[in-house]
């Protein structure tokens, strides 16, 4: 009998799983959160639509439950939510939907967290799924941690409450392919080191990098690959390493990583406003006769909202100094006006569609990485 998975969020990262799991003959489901129905996912719509955003656009005719019923019969419950509220109110959205998602379910189900956590955020997870559901972790009811992310690699290992091996999850997500079931202490620790040196490594190339200030220099570190990060790829993860830095207090050498690493991002962001403001003085450009145009084709479907915050932030700040700025989403909303425009492009594929097809001399670009490179200049 086909096992019966429904994946809570009608995410990117939700929606690819939910396809994953078609594409090999599974019966799935997925909840979008701002309707009440249950979506069913075939083959055919997996094959069809390659996003979320594609199958929005296209509105297909699509077979429907409702979320109780579907969560009712889940006996695979995947945690793929979209996230968007900031500071202090993530958990509380997070813990809100969690309980939303799990209060249907029945005894035998499995239940598989989708959001990364700091330590100990698996533990408060499950106290919370047996208060909300009366049922009992490890007895009528499994839980396993996999923190999805838009990669295309998949991780070689997934959290399981009793550290054993599930074989459904294991034909579901992986295919059968190798794979470790470890303890839920011991994949928090993994995916801790995976994010650290993420960070770790990004922030020294940012902390180096500012004092590469002449033309020369900068050219010789973007030969090696330095030019090709964007602050698209510099805040993925964001929302896990915060997570991670909400599990601890007071000092140790880990919290100074971590620290060190926000401090790092939060240090770029002021740069990249400096560096944009600088393009003004040398070019003895007045504020009100510039346009800034934040360059950034965003996913609007991610689990995180990471991304969104960021450049949410970057305009309210630029404001500060520029009074006409705007974030796009699309590199072919440029037009032209009598102002001089300054165009800060935060991400490859916004840089690469640029170059291959902007055709106005008169746009001063300004590249969102670890250099601040200016491309083109009036």
């Amino acid at each position: 009998m086909t096992t019966k998975v429904v994946v809570y969020g009608l995410s990117t990262e939700g929606y690819s799983i939910a396809c994953k799991i078609a594409l090999n003959g599974g019966d799935v489901q997925i909840i979008d959160e701002s309707t009440p129905s249950a979506i069913s996912i075939k083959q055919d719509i997996a094959n069809s639509y390659p996003s979320v955003q594609a199958l929005k656009d296209d509105e297909p005719l699509l077979a429907m439950t409702s979320i109780d019923e579907a969560i009712s019969k889940a006996q695979v419950l995947i945690f793929a939510p979209r996230i968007r509220k900031t500071g202090q109110d993530i958990k509380i959205e997070i813990n809100s939907k969690f309980k939303d998602a799990v209060s249907n379910i029945k005894k035998g189900c499995s239940i598989v967290y989708g959001l990364g956590t700091g330590f100990g955020g698996n533990s408060e997870n499950i106290s919370l799924l047996e208060h909300v559901t009366g049922l009992k972790v490890g007895k009528n009811v499994s839980y396993f941690y996999y923190p999805l992310s838009k990669e295309t690699t998949t991780k070689s290992y997934i959290g399981s409450s009793d550290g054993k091996e599930n074989e459904i999850l294991k034909k579901l997500l992986f295919n059968d392919k190798q794979f470790n079931f470890l303890t839920l202490t011991s994949a928090e620790y993994f995916y801790a080191i995976d994010i650290l040196k993420q960070f770790s490594s990004q922030t020294s190339i940012l902390e180096v990098c500012k004092f590469a200030k002449d033309s020369v220099t900068k050219s010789a570190l973007n030969s090696e690959k330095l030019g090709e990060i964007f602050l698209d790829d510099l805040i993925n993860g964001l929302f896990d390493l915060r997570s991670l830095s909400s599990s601890f207090e007071g000092a140790s050498s880990l919290m100074y990583l971590i620290n060190g690493s926000m401090k790092g991002m939060d240090s770029y962001i002021k740069r990249l406003i400096d560096e944009t403001r600088l393009i003004l003085k040398k070019n003895e450009l007045k504020a009100s006769r510039t346009k800034i145009l934040l360059l950034w084709t965003l996913d609007q479907h991610e689990m995180k909202g990471e991304k969104i915050e960021k450049l949410q932030e970057l305009e309210t700040k630029l404001k500060d100094y520029i009074g006409d700025v705007e974030a796009i989403s699309q590199p072919f909303d440029i037009f032209q006006n009598d102002k001089t425009t300054i165009v800060v492009v935060c991400s490859k594929y916004d840089f690469d569609y640029m170059m291959k097809n902007n055709k106005d001399n008169e746009l001063i670009l300004l590249k969102a990485n670890p250099l601040c490179q200016l491309v083109s200049q009036k």
